[in-house]
């Protein structure tokens, strides 16, 4: 099995969880706040001289489904244009 996280601007987020969904997800942990910095997305820190958080979306899935989720951010990255959106494949070493 394998990790996806997901982080993207907080401003998508309907977008993004359109995307999931379309995608076949429906098993997620979404973590909303988060703040941060990327080279490509800039720094996120909520307050009024960085504002904007993110989000996060922790999936758990197969091995198989991790290069359709990626599909599906790929695609969402080009509809998009700058808003920042990221996916991290982990390896999961146990589930209980």
């Amino acid at each position: 099995m394998k990790m996806v996280m997901i982080v993207y601007n907080e401003a998508i987020d309907t977008e993004v969880l359109e995307v999931m969904k379309m995608c076949g997800l429906r098993n997620y942990t979404k973590i909303t706040g988060a703040f941060g910095c990327g080279d490509t997305s800039g720094v996120h820190l909520g307050n009024d001289i960085w504002p904007g958080r993110n989000n996060i979306l922790y999936i758990a899935c197969e091995e198989k489904q991790v290069q359709d989720i990626l599909s599906c951010i790929r695609q969402l990255r080009q509809r998009l244009g700058r808003e920042g959106i990221k996916a991290f494949i982990l390896p999961i070493e146990e589930l209980t």
